[in-house]
């Protein structure tokens, strides 16, 4: 098993890389072997996480990437490919999920900014990436996406809309790019991230999951390895459900 989590060699891209689930990802497939490219909005937080990557004696580069626009995103791609000639592995991760008070006062600046980031960005990075991948070596594609697109809750209908938008391209990028490119679809659930700093204290705690609490960020890991890697060789087009059994 520790062979074929072995991405030695590897050239891996993980959006939203700078904190979170993100930079577990990143820093898990460095210690794994694989050089890093860390993306995200703010360039210090992607530089202290290419530190991180760079201390376990591995290559990093940090990038700033507006990841819901497509000329940003156009030219990071050129840069990553410019500087290391390949990507192996990518990690659509970024995302955001802000709340409002309902779904009718959502203005139409916020659905945007929500599609834009969640969807649109990772539409346009995968389709550059996963062309390219094909007409190389291939490669592995793996899409974050939220338990809110399988469990919708009120108000926040953009957010989980744009998860299930995200679900669905993870299939037809599996039948387009394939059988060089594999695109599987990792479903996180609740993890103690950042963003839990602003939840109940009750919520930290205990969750209403078959695990009766939320993750921690480096539970993440396994799954993010085991996709990345030739230990799922025969995976593609697949959903895996990281969330501690929600009903």
């Amino acid at each position: 098993m520790k062979d074929h989590l072995d991405l030695g060699g590897k050239i891996a891209l993980v959006t939203g890389g700078s904190r979170g689930l993100g930079r577990e990802i990143a820093r898990a497939y460095a210690a794994h072997g694989a050089d890093v490219i860390v993306a995200s909005r703010k360039l210090e937080a992607c530089e202290a996480v290419a530190g991180e990557v760079r201390a376990l004696d591995r290559r990093a580069l940090a990038l700033a990437c507006h990841l819901g626009r497509w000329n940003d995103i156009d030219a990071m791609v050129d840069t990553v490919y410019a500087q290391f000639g390949r990507v192996d592995i990518l990690v659509n991760n970024a995302g955001m999920s802000p709340l409002a008070p309902s779904s009718h006062e959502t203005s139409e600046e916020l659905f945007d900014k929500v599609m834009a980031v969640n969807f649109k960005g990772p539409f346009r990075l995968g389709a550059l990436v996963a062309a390219r991948m094909a007409a190389g070596a291939g490669g592995a594609i793996i899409n974050v996406s939220s338990t809110g697109a399988l469990r919708p809750l009120p108000a926040v209908a953009p957010y989980c809309g744009s998860k299930a938008a995200l679900n669905a391209m993870t299939e037809s990028f599996a039948k387009e790019y394939g059988p060089k490119v594999r695109v599987n679809t990792l479903s996180a659930g609740p993890f103690l991230t950042d963003i839990a700093k602003s939840w109940p204290a009750a919520a930290r705690e205990r969750f209403a999951n078959a695990l009766g609490r939320p993750g921690q960020p480096e539970e993440i890991i396994s799954a993010a390895l085991f996709l990345a890697s030739p230990m799922s060789s025969y995976v593609t087009g697949s959903l895996v459900r990281v969330d501690g059994g929600i009903p």
